[in-house]
């Protein structure tokens, strides 16, 4: 039976874009092309050194050498959710220390694991104040984990993680930690700080598509998921046979996708080539641009000095400016994607992100050359050239 043929559309299929959200960012090219390369078995012996390499790789970025490193065939949900449902059982109490978002998610995904959930909520925009966990903690007698994200990504605040891990120890819980935002842009130090489980996300910082969650388990994670009484409500994401798989043994439990994580091995290549040290202080140079130049526009921004996280920058939407009218005129006119607000943001912020392969300084200048040309059609009055003025001082004497 003949077909009429497919009608062409006069949008390409994957337009171009600047991506300056809270993610997915920019791929590497040096990824893509690695990604594109022939296809490999996932129990191939060439793939297996692969998967060796990658662990490797991801030790060095998580700066660890106790730990377990590995890859979750998942995004950074996955991860999460890998951690709660494999080292939490029905009963267990874990606190979670929540001040955005994606804390609310981890809430949502521990009662259903059957856990014994208290959640502690701190103000928005604001790290979790340790004192609070510390009084939550005198009140039981035994708690399994203490849970909270190293970069909020829906706040852009940077959580500072010593005291909450010290506390945690001090009641034998273990430390879970998201790092979907932080890791390969702002120093994560599992071994130092004495994470137990940390995840991240592959289209952030690690400037490779979406699809996977590396993550580190310490030795005292891997005992609990191998003496648990009951198996983790998720085949899937049951850490202990994830961890048969990406271990000594190589033991088979799922499709890996195998051209994502030989695209992830070239990407961590790329941030170790640059070195953490460089790679960490262009994350903090085009930031502190970025927000030179919002401020120079009379851009009020959310996060005090002191707690702000580089990857991430929200800034208060003007009174009276539509939201969505200027994001979708700089993804329409400038083919520069940012991120609305989320939670108690939403509709009161827009998060600018800078993170990975989309931390650049031309992309910088970029934005706020066009947030100069919108706003005023959009109500808001500014003076043009001042952001991109700002932020061009602030990259030279950076």
């Amino acid at each position: 039976m003949a077909h009429d043929p497919l009608p062409v559309s006069e949008v390409p299929v994957v337009p171009p874009r600047i991506l300056l959200g809270p993610g997915p960012s920019d791929a590497n090219p040096r990824v893509l092309q690695a990604m594109s390369g022939p296809m490999i078995g996932y129990l191939d012996p060439d793939f297996v050194k692969v998967m060796e390499e990658v662990s490797e790789l991801l030790s060095r970025v998580f700066n660890t050498e106790e730990s377990l490193t590995m890859v979750l065939s998942g995004t950074g949900s996955a991860g999460m959710e890998a951690g709660l449902s494999s080292l939490l059982e029905p009963g267990d109490t874990v606190i979670l220390c929540v001040c955005g978002f994606f804390g609310r998610r981890m809430a949502d995904m521990a009662e259903r694991v059957g856990a014994n959930v208290v959640l502690l909520q701190s103000e928005w925009g604001r790290p979790f104040p340790p004192e609070m966990l510390e009084a939550e903690l005198k009140k039981h007698d035994m708690v399994k984990m203490v849970a909270t994200v190293h970069a909020e990504t829906s706040t852009g605040v940077l959580q500072p993680l010593e005291e909450i891990s010290r506390l945690t120890k001090e009641h034998g819980a273990l430390l879970m930690v998201d790092a979907v935002t932080s890791l390969g842009g702002t120093e994560v130090r599992v071994d130092d700080i004495g994470i137990d489980y940390c995840y991240s996300a592959t289209q952030k910082c690690l400037a490779a598509p979406p699809g996977l969650s590396p993550v580190a388990m310490s030795p005292r994670a891997i005992e609990v998921v191998a003496s648990r009484n009951t198996k983790p409500s998720s085949w899937y994401l049951d850490l202990a046979l994830i961890a048969n798989y990406w271990g000594g043994d190589h033991v088979y439990h799922h499709t890996a996708p195998v051209s994502n994580i030989v695209g992830l091995r070239e990407g961590l290549r790329v941030i170790l080539e640059e070195g953490m040290g460089p790679r960490i202080a262009r994350h903090n140079r085009n930031s502190a641009a970025l927000r030179a130049g919002l401020e120079a526009l009379g851009l009020q921004l959310v996060v005090s000095p002191e707690h702000r996280l580089d990857q991430i920058t929200p800034v208060w939407i003007p009174e009276g400016i539509d939201d969505q009218a200027v994001r979708a005129s700089l993804l329409r006119d400038h083919h520069i994607e940012i991120g609305r607000g989320l939670g108690d943001f939403a509709g009161k912020v827009w998060r600018i992100g800078l993170m990975g392969d989309s931390s650049k300084s031309e992309y910088v200048l970029a934005l706020l050359s066009a947030l100069e040309s919108i706003l005023p059609s959009a109500g808001y009055e500014v003076a043009v050239g001042s952001g991109v003025g700002a932020a061009s001082k602030s990259l030279a004497e950076l």
